[in-house]
């Protein structure tokens, strides 16, 4: 007897007729690239936005402090979105969801092109980052039921590429387009990912019967669980930094290390090859332990941005600081993401989507404390000096939840 699912080879050996079944599953490529596009979609959208904050400032008659408000509201968006659309989608398929939510994603980027002014702008993209953080989980969830025993971070990391690989060429290519052609072009591209991602999902990415269903009381009751909120929180909080950063990354190479807006997109590149790497390096040290890898990228994140406040100051320095940014704050979320799953239990895709949302909220609050300390009139290298401390906050947060987890699990023992 044998099963076969699109995109996943298993191979079963039986003696004699009896039932006794060996299962090898090789990497189901096609589903994977076909999630990992829509990552592709939602990280040039995502960052796209910061690398034309000036275009859209200027275009739009406000400053750029302000302008950020809209990268705020796509953050909102995807903190509104994951637990909503996570809950009350518990029962739907989970392919049938994969795919509403890219179209909802796809329209709320063809809204971004056509937006008059600021305010439908800011509306636009509050309603693009609906659907992020529930495609992320539920994408995450679908990749770690096709993937081999054992490499469960490594299919999320691969998800995740998507994003990461957005940053190397998504990104950079929609900055030059949008800042030779016009901002709102950057957004037709994205649209189009999303109607393309709808159709490699519907062709490639099996019915994943393998995740079973749940419903809303099931899935809500993850947020009940400390460990969920906590990881959560260290989440929130430790990926700041760089977002506090990047935000504000094409003023700071421009004005304080002194490069030519010519050469921004190439840095936006450089991030991210650097997410790339750490995206891969982050799933690989995840598979082999979860918290250490966490541990590991959050350490990174705080050196790194300590250095970036004197690297800003020279084109190269910033370029190489530029690319580990990308690296650390990459490896770190396929070490969250695995992490969730595992202490949700029942929960998973709520806590898998909630992953998105508390990077968002990082998103948002790094957008918002770079833009005070620039307002305070304390410059472009402020906001690593902020994300640096982030990290740091993040780290000791970190180390309170492994504790707290072991102190956990040694009562759990002892009641046993």
């Amino acid at each position: 007897m044998a099963n076969s699912v699109p995109g996943v080879d298993v191979a079963v050996e039986a003696a004699d007729g009896v039932g006794s079944v060996v299962a090898e599953r090789r990497w189901p490529v096609a589903a994977i690239l076909a999630l990992a596009l829509g990552g592709f979609g939602i990280g040039t959208t995502e960052f796209v936005t910061m690398g034309l904050l000036p275009n859209i400032a200027d275009d739009m008659n406000v400053s750029e402090p302000v302008a950020g408000h809209i990268v705020s509201a796509y953050a909102l968006g995807v903190v509104v979105g994951a637990p909503v659309i996570a809950a009350m989608a518990a029962r739907v398929g989970r392919k049938r969801l994969l795919i509403a939510l890219m179209v909802a994603f796809t329209v709320g980027n063809a809204a971004s092109v056509i937006a008059p002014t600021f305010a439908t702008l800011t509306a636009a993209r509050f309603v693009s980052g609906l659907p992020h953080g529930a495609y992320f989980g539920v994408a995450s969830l679908a990749a770690a039921s096709l993937a081999p025993v054992g490499q469960r971070a490594k299919a999320v990391a691969a998800v995740m590429l998507g994003l990461s690989a957005a940053n190397v060429v998504g990104v950079p290519g929609a900055t030059w387009l949008g800042q030779h052609l016009g901002w709102r072009d950057a957004f037709v591209v994205v649209a189009i990912i999303g109607l393309a991602t709808v159709a490699a999902i519907f062709k490639f990415v099996p019915e994943l019967h393998g995740i079973r269903l749940t419903d809303p009381r099931t899935e809500l009751g993850a947020l009940r669980r400390s460990q969920v909120l906590l990881t959560l929180v260290v989440g929130a909080v430790g990926f700041g930094g760089m977002f506090a950063v990047y935000t504000y990354i094409t003023t700071t190479l421009t004005d304080v290390a002194g490069m030519s807006v010519g050469l921004v997109p190439i840095v936006l590149m450089l991030f991210g090859l650097g997410m790339v790497a750490g995206n891969i390096v982050g799933g690989v040290l995840a598979d082999r332990g979860v918290d250490k890898a966490i541990f590991a990228a959050l350490l990174a994140m705080v050196v790194i941005l300590a250095a970036f406040v004197a690297a800003a100051h020279n084109p190269f320095t910033a370029a190489i600081g530029a690319f580990f940014i990308g690296a650390s704050g990459a490896a770190l979320a396929p070490g969250l993401q695995t992490r969730l799953m595992d202490v949700a239990h029942d929960a998973q895709t709520l806590a898998a989507a909630l992953n998105h949302a508390a990077l968002n909220i990082a998103n948002a609050a790094g957008a918002w404390l770079g833009g005070v300390v620039i307002a305070a009139g304390l410059g472009y290298t402020a906001p690593a000096v902020v994300g640096a401390g982030l990290a740091v906050l993040g780290t000791l947060l970190f180390t309170a939840t492994v504790a707290i987890a072991r102190r956990q699990q040694t009562r759990s023992y002892a009641d046993s």
